[in-house]
């Protein structure tokens, strides 16, 4: 007809595919990736170096340690040429005093994230959240004076009693150091004071992943009938599940290797009964009781050795909730 030719379309950029798109590369987005690989990169070698030193250190003990480190129970003997240490002990109190403490700061963080995002009007929402988080700026040492100062002396009636109906149970019989029942430097004493101390780490990192869930989740329960807690169950919790365990596995990080609280309140090395009114020493405190009499590099490497296995006990924990939360993801 003579008519205009009309216009073909744009011909995408070749870059050796057909039809393929590709981001525009720019200097500051290849600046932004080198800064984050080599942060990362950083992380991971320091990680790598700390845990090379700890070994390094550990080694010489370990070498010339005539008991097996494991499961030797006996007084520490690090100082001459027949040394007898293990960490046995401190295995039981670290875990069971970390036990105790997520198992009471966890439903407690996990109600209290629930009240701010869900239940709460907005003028309150924010003072609570707000108050919980304030306890993380408090000193370690506070909660170790507030512990074996006012908790301890306010659970001695309650132990007591424990002792007197519930003796019968394994967790509550009478225990072998009658200091621990006039004094409240009990594990159970440590655990609470350890929940109070992760509690705002849990309840932020829970608050923050409820906060996230999606508006259309809550708008199809309650499209379909369901009440508040249906919506809070079926739709809050499955979406905040692994930021609910992501930060409790945080806390508990801060549980295992928490020294100067614990060191006020429990400082003697207990049986391992399960007895929830015994003394005992973690990990931490063990390093710390002893540290001023690191005389030698073999008596240093005894300790040292100790902290090398809460450094693995601290890895293997966050692998297996990396892996869980990968599972639930």
């Amino acid at each position: 007809m003579g008519g205009r030719p009309e216009p073909s379309a744009p011909t995408p950029p070749s870059n050796g595919s057909s039809g393929a798109l590709t981001a525009v590369s720019r200097f500051g987005d290849r600046i932004m990736a080198t800064l984050a690989t080599g942060a990362g990169l950083l992380v991971s070698a320091a990680i790598g170096l700390i845990a090379l030193f700890l070994l390094l250190q550990a080694v010489p003990a370990l070498s010339k340690n005539t008991e097996n480190f494991f499961t030797y129970t006996g007084p520490w003997v690090v100082s001459g040429s027949d040394l007898k240490f293990g960490i046995a002990p401190q295995f039981y109190a670290t875990v069971l005093v970390s036990v105790i403490a997520l198992a009471i700061a966890m439903p407690v963080a996990l109600g209290i994230a629930l009240f701010v995002t869900e239940y709460a009007p907005r003028r309150i929402a924010g003072p609570v959240a707000y108050i919980v988080d304030l306890l993380a700026a408090v000193p370690s040492i506070v909660y170790g004076l507030w512990g074996i100062l006012v908790l301890g002396p306010a659970m001695v009636g309650p132990n007591q009693w424990l002792v007197d109906n519930l003796g019968f149970l394994p967790f509550f019989a009478e225990p072998s150091n009658a200091a621990n029942m006039s004094t409240g430097g009990t594990l159970l004493t440590a655990g609470i004071v350890l929940a109070v101390m992760i509690l705002p780490v849990i309840t932020a990192v829970t608050r923050e992943v409820f906060v996230q869930t999606p508006r259309a989740h809550r708008e199809a329960a309650l499209a379909l009938g369901a009440t508040k807690w249906e919506v809070v169950r079926t739709a809050v919790l499955p979406f905040g599940f692994s930021g609910y365990l992501s930060g409790s596995m945080l806390g508990l990080g801060r549980a295992l290797g928490e020294t100067m609280a614990l060191m006020l309140i429990i400082s003697t090395v207990g049986p391992i009964n399960f007895n929830l009114l015994e003394s005992g020493q973690t990990f931490a405190t063990t390093i710390a009781n002893n540290a001023a009499e690191f005389d030698s590099p073999v008596k240093t490497g005894a300790f040292i050795s100790a902290g090398l296995v809460l450094f693995v006990l601290t890895f293997i924990v966050n692998a297996a909730a990396r892996s869980v939360i990968t599972r639930k993801s």
